[in-house]
């Protein structure tokens, strides 16, 4: 028999802003720490020096996290023209630079083509796997790694000012699997120069923004006193951009037992991802089809 894992059934969410020095991993500790949870995990990796939204799911809204990694995600961040580190980011080593500096206008040209559907080779120093290892651990050992390019979709990317022919900063609204200093990189590159990141900070992720959040702060002061759920956001606030299935409360012990049920009410076309809800409480994820929810995962309402 395995063992049981310690702590208490609380579920829901936790907005952190995290702050930069401060790795996802860590923070997921100590949100779990402070609120004595069971289960703990989250919607999105942010590098170590990166600072924003990170959405910490606890119990069982950590059922949820496949819909809101999925979903879009913004970034504002800044560039340095001219030198390539071994990051991509300011805390790398410069490993290139270049004299040539792209005007405002280049700048702008240069922009359309990172939109739509892309291609992207991963940052040397990143969590993808290479032969069972990560990356950043190779790249520790200073082995250099051909990367394999991935898909990304970007929805915008757009210039917000330039302070100095050195500098730019920018925002970009994409989905999962996006590496800002692989986009930095690779603008430099599209610009005839080098580029590096100097500054990144997530302002929204999927339904959650920066209004949402705690610092780590107000986590630590509550932590393990009854205040400390004053901080949790109920686990159906992470589904505010999944459609919902309305279902009777007849329904609600089969959807329960994991099986499809008539849906009274949705916006949804057939195949579509779904929440079925009953008062307002989300009971279960699933796939919308012919008038009935089948259900995927089933939440436990009673954590």
């Amino acid at each position: 028999m395995g063992r049981r894992r310690k702590g208490r059934d609380v579920s829901g969410w936790v907005i952190v802003d995290k702050p930069a020095g401060t790795g996802s991993t860590q923070v997921v500790n100590k949100v779990r720490w402070a609120f004595g949870a069971k289960k703990a995990g989250h919607a999105g990796t942010l590098d170590p020096d990166a600072t924003g939204i990170l959405a910490v799911a606890l119990g069982e809204a950590t059922k949820v996290i496949p819909l809101l990694t999925d979903a879009l995600k913004a970034y504002e961040f800044g560039i340095a023209f001219g030198t390539a580190t071994a990051t991509d980011d300011a805390s790398g080593a410069v490993i290139a630079e270049s004299d040539a500096r792209p005007d405002d206008a280049g700048l702008r040209a240069a922009l359309p083509a990172f939109v739509g559907d892309i291609e992207q080779v991963p940052p040397q120093v990143s969590a993808v796997k290479v032969e069972g290892e990560r990356a950043y651990d190779l790249a520790r050992e200073g082995i250099e790694m051909d990367l394999v390019a991935r898909p990304l979709y970007v929805e915008s990317l757009d210039l917000l000012d330039r302070p100095d022919p050195d500098h730019a900063t920018l925002r970009l609204v994409c989905g999962k699997g996006g590496y800002v200093r692989a986009i930095a990189r690779d603008l430099g590159e599209a610009l005839g120069t080098r580029a590096h990141v100097t500054h990144l900070r997530r302002i929204w992720s999927g339904p959650f923004t920066l209004d949402d959040a705690v610092t780590l702060d107000a986590i630590e002061a509550a932590a393990q006193t009854p205040g400390i759920d004053d901080l949790l956001t109920p686990i159906e606030a992470g589904l505010a951009h999944v459609p919902t299935a309305l279902v009777a409360g007849q329904s609600v012990p089969r959807l329960a037992n994991g099986n499809p049920v008539e849906v009274l009410r949705t916006d949804a076309d057939f195949g579509d991802t779904v929440w079925a809800v009953h008062e307002g409480r989300a009971l279960a994820l699933g796939t919308y089809r012919a008038g009935f929810v089948h259900p995927t995962r089933v939440l436990n309402r009673d954590a």
